[in-house]
């Protein structure tokens, strides 16, 4: 993932850093493996070792080197562990008797499938919460964070190596209070612990892995840590960092203290935003497009797509962004680039060539070898992505690629009971489903081919998907296109729809195979935003494509968003599992499902979508906004503050909440013409306006919200005399372009939806026919009841290559 710094610290972090680190020649050392680059130096996993233990099963039983648990506590997990015991397997080395646990903790008290991961580590887990902090204080421990998520491969290494480890849990039993987030759940904790390795390291990934005093305040910090010396290399591991920095803590307090006052100001001061003292114009914001454009051209890798060198993160190169900037200023270049991209991105083994869907990021500049973990984000974006991409060029490739990424998430993401699972993990195959292989369920043998087909088809298909005798991955295969359809017509002496029919009828063959392996465990907690990110995903994609079971899919999902994860008052909460919410909605979810409410709006036309984006706007407006500077923190008010209070404005993975913010306020000004969503996004635009006008690369998004206020959106409007589907024929003008910058309204034009819809008063169906009206800045043009006219009054859609 690319991260940008808004600027160094000038404070001397660095240097209280290395004076920190002492005897340890940190400079001879691979003590950091960043989780985002390890993916190819994986070890194999190691098999739960279970055996007879002189001491019985007691969750009374102390964990290495920590006291007893109190008989409260006891009970507590005891009634807890009875209750859950047969809906998982204990995630552990350590039984027993059969399938019975040694270790228990505090994890198993929680809902997060990644805390419950941990809950038998022998290491005296806390979660995140007031108790942590007062046991630190009263102890005056140092905290050892670890932040990780419940799909991440290089949190399993590390919990396995190092948190399975009974010398190196009773060491931090014995000196640390010991703190378990998961990121998903608390993205604010993750957010500001990131930043602080970041700007001790310059980067960073997961697990991330810090030292804390009991105030909360980072001095100390990295990512992946082996477990000791000598492990995968490294002169200085987990366990003597252990101890290095709990004696510094207690002998040379002033310096450790010292450092966590300068790197919470640094921390601190690079999420400071400060907005502009005047009022910009277009030219300044305009700039901002332009000089993003040339820095993706200078960047761009030619041969592959994306950005130059590995790894490769399909959010590093916005193809929202190029597309929106190529329908501005007509630059071929754009196009070229997103279209690039894509089709690469399809071509490799980042993308499931079986399947459908997308592995998170790719491990190598081609797209070819991926970490393979699943996400529920990655793929509502890139199904966005690719949808547009085919409106915008009319190529039916991209089509089917959002397409079949859609279906990935109703076959393996969409749960019986409402909304998607957060995501899949990039390990599977372990005994008891405890620890496994990363990749082994996605990867296949030559042999493992042609046992699954006929010999004419396991030749063709190892052609198409490179698959290999000697494999890439221990053997293994990763599969990819390795041959276009031409050059296999070419060797095989068959045109090119016949290969393709049966390269369709091999695929099915072996996804029904694949389906009978061990499956990756899937996270089933529902996150608010990033479901509201499927939401648009599959209404955009049902309106373009005319897809009713997509529409029903967002319907449904938006329906469980609001009955199930909202508080008595309103208020979206973030998570959702095993029938309960948890913890407060942040500024990123209010966003992203106020966008596939808005998004669902303009696919089904049904007013109760606008209604409650606008309800759930006045809650970001009231419990998020800044009125004295413009734009919105992350977290509601009265909330924790966290060394800094914080306004995301820079994306990730993801859109940043700010950037999704901005357009969703200029949709609802161009919807309902109220002039305060429209105020309240210049407000925004002022407050990041140095950010806007240099143009960086995670600020894209943001730039697609500028692309829009500085355009001049389209109001389409479509009265009908009766039912809606009478507006079909016009409706069908519509779906063929790639119009991102538009508002869209089909309504019978009763009181009600003139009162909701202001811009549909005095505009009624001519002569009882459907109606269209194309305005622009408030001048509409002549309303037609033909779609030939309509057609020429938006403009000629793209021509498929």
């Amino acid at each position: 993932m690319s991260f940008h710094l808004e600027h160094e610290p000038s404070f001397g972090v660095r240097q209280l850093f290395e004076a920190l680190c002492f005897c340890v020649n940190i400079a001879n050392t691979t003590l950091l493996i960043s989780a985002l680059a390890a993916c190819s130096s994986s070890a194999p996993p190691q098999q739960p070792k279970r055996g007879a233990v002189k001491s019985p099963c007691a969750i009374a039983a102390p964990l290495p080197g920590a006291p007893a648990f109190s008989l409260e506590l006891t009970r507590q997990l005891q009634k807890r562990y009875e209750t859950t015991k047969h809906t998982s397997h204990p995630r552990t080395q350590h039984f027993c008797r059969a399938d019975t646990p040694k270790f228990f903790n505090r994890l198993l008290m929680q809902s997060s499938p990644y805390l419950r991961q941990h809950a038998h580590n022998p290491v005296n887990w806390f979660p995140w919460g007031d108790e942590a902090l007062r046991v630190a204080k009263e102890l005056d421990r140092p905290i050892l964070l670890s932040i990780g998520y419940s799909t991440c491969h290089w949190c399993h290494v590390m919990e396995r190596e190092s948190f399975e480890d009974l010398a190196i849990a009773r060491r931090i039993n014995k000196r640390y209070v010991a703190i378990k987030v998961d990121r998903e759940e608390r993205p604010d904790l993750d957010a500001i612990y990131m930043r602080a390795v970041r700007l001790l390291r310059g980067s960073g990934g997961w697990p991330l892995t810090l030292w804390l005093t009991p105030e909360g305040k980072p001095f100390f910090g990295g990512s992946y840590f082996p477990p000791r010396a000598g492990a995968r290399g490294v002169k200085v591991g987990l366990s003597e960092w252990l101890e290095n920095m709990a004696s510094r803590y207690q002998n040379e307090r002033s310096t450790v203290l010292e450092m966590a006052r300068k790197l919470g100001a640094g921390v601190a001061g690079s999420f400071s935003v400060t907005p502009l003292a005047t009022r910009t114009g277009g030219s300044s914001r305009a700039a901002g497009l332009h000089t993003l454009f040339n820095t993706y051209r200078r960047r761009f890798d030619e041969a592959w797509g994306g950005l130059q060198g590995a790894p490769k993160f399909p959010s590093g190169l916005s193809v929202p962004f190029l597309l929106r900037y190529h329908r501005r200023m007509r630059r071929p270049e754009a196009l070229k680039m997103a279209r690039v991209t894509l089709q690469k991105m399809a071509a490799g083994g980042m993308h499931d060539q079986l399947g459908g869907g997308f592995h998170r990021y790719a491990t190598d500049a081609r797209w070819r070898v991926p970490h393979f973990e699943k996400m529920l984000y990655d793929n509502a974006l890139l199904a966005s992505a690719y949808l547009d991409a085919y409106l915008a060029s009319g190529d039916r490739r991209f089509e089917e690629v959002a397409r079949s990424t859609l279906d990935y998430l109703l076959r393996d993401l969409l749960l019986a009971e409402g909304g998607f699972a957060s995501g899949t993990d990039a390990d599977s195959g372990g005994d008891g489903k405890a620890h496994g292989q990363e990749g082994l369920f996605y990867t296949w043998t030559l042999k493992e081919v042609e046992a699954a087909l006929a010999k004419e088809q396991a030749s063709l298909f190892a052609a198409r998907y490179g698959v290999t005798r000697k494999g890439e991955l221990e053997g293994r295969n990763v599969l990819y296109q390795a041959a276009s359809l031409r050059a296999l017509a070419s060797r095989f002496l068959r045109g090119e729809d016949e290969l393709q029919g049966e390269l369709a009828r091999s695929r099915a063959t072996l996804l029904a195979a694949r389906a009978g392996r061990s499956k990756p465990l899937r996270d089933e907690k529902r996150l608010a935003g990033w479901n509201g990110l499927a939401v648009s995903a599959l209404a955009r994609a049902s309106f373009a494509l005319r897809e009713a079971r997509y529409l029903h899919a967002a319907a449904q999902t938006a329906d469980f968003l609001l009955r199930e994860m909202r508080d008595g008052r309103g208020r979206l909460q973030r998570s959702f599992l095993g029938g309960k919410t948890s913890g407060a909605a942040y500024l990123d979810d209010y966003a992203a499902v106020i966008a596939g409410l808005l998004d669902l709006y303009e696919a089904s036309f049904s007013l109760r979508w606008l209604q409650e984006a606008r309800a759930l706007e006045a809650i970001v407006q009231r419990e998020f906004s800044d009125p004295s500077a413009g734009g919105f923190f992350f977290r509601p008010r009265g909330e924790e503050v966290l060394l800094a209070r914080r306004k995301p404005h820079m994306d990730n993975a993801r859109p940043s909440g700010n950037a999704l913010m901005l357009l969703n306020l200029l949709r609802l000004h161009e919807l309902t013409t109220v002039a305060s969503y429209r105020e309240r996004a210049e407000a925004l635009m002022m407050a990041f306006g140095q950010q806007i006008a240099r143009g960086g690369g995670s600020h894209s998004e943001m730039l697609v919200g500028v692309d829009f206020a500085l355009g001049q959106p389209k109001e389409i409007v479509i009265i009908t005399p009766s039912d809606l589907s009478a507006a079909e024929p016009l409706l069908e003008e519509v779906r063929r372009r790639f119009l991102p910058n538009k508002a869209l309204i089909v309504s019978r034009g009763t009181p009600r939806a003139v009162k909701a819809l202001p811009i549909l008063e005095n505009k009624v169906a001519l002569g009882g026919r459907a109606t269209a009206y194309v305005c622009v800045g408030g001048s509409c043009k002549r309303p037609t009841t033909e779609p030939a006219v309509l057609r020429r009054q938006l403009g000629a859609p793209p021509s498929s290559p």
